[in-house]
């Protein structure tokens, strides 16, 4: 008794011919968490067209993401236009922790405003000036000035 397919090879050709050769769905990559992020952080105004259909697409599947766009926004409006009446709100409240806050917020508040508002970030700069200073931490009491200048050159 022989074992193994009955048919002939010709059925068998044609049957992987269909499955090898049948179209796949084409999907697109869906968009990375950083992009998404990215998406919410901006001004929508500031989004390509396409980014902001990406991100419609991406509010419409998920509802978190959804609200938490709608939180974000809130919040940068809340920030950038109503800041002034959210300091005297605090102002008003016995909270003194928020005084404090607001106090500092209010000395330096067109900084403030800037930082919110405009594009610039001085965050290179920051990162530069805290590795300075972690730099001079490590040698701190090791050496006179001359060989941690030498590192710092040489590291640069």
């Amino acid at each position: 008794m022989p074992l193994g397919y009955q048919d002939s090879y010709q059925r068998v050709r044609a049957y992987l011919r269909d499955k090898c050769t049948s179209p796949q769905p084409v999907t697109a990559r869906p968009p990375t968490p950083r992009t998404v992020a990215g998406w919410i952080l901006r001004r929508p105004d500031t989004l390509t067209e396409t980014e902001q259909l990406q991100l419609k697409a991406v509010r419409t599947h998920c509802p978190e993401i959804d609200a938490l766009t709608s939180h974000v926004r809130s919040f940068a409006t809340m920030l950038t236009a109503r800041l002034p009446d959210w300091l005297d709100a605090v102002r008003q409240d016995d909270l003194p922790s928020l005084h404090t806050l607001a106090a500092g917020i209010g000395r330096d508040r067109d900084a403030v405003i800037a930082g919110l508002t405009q594009p610039w970030s001085s965050g290179a700069v920051e990162g530069h000036v805290n590795w300075i200073e972690m730099f001079k931490r490590q040698m701190y009491g090791r050496a006179s000035f001359s060989l941690p200048r030498k590192r710092l050159l040489l590291a640069s």
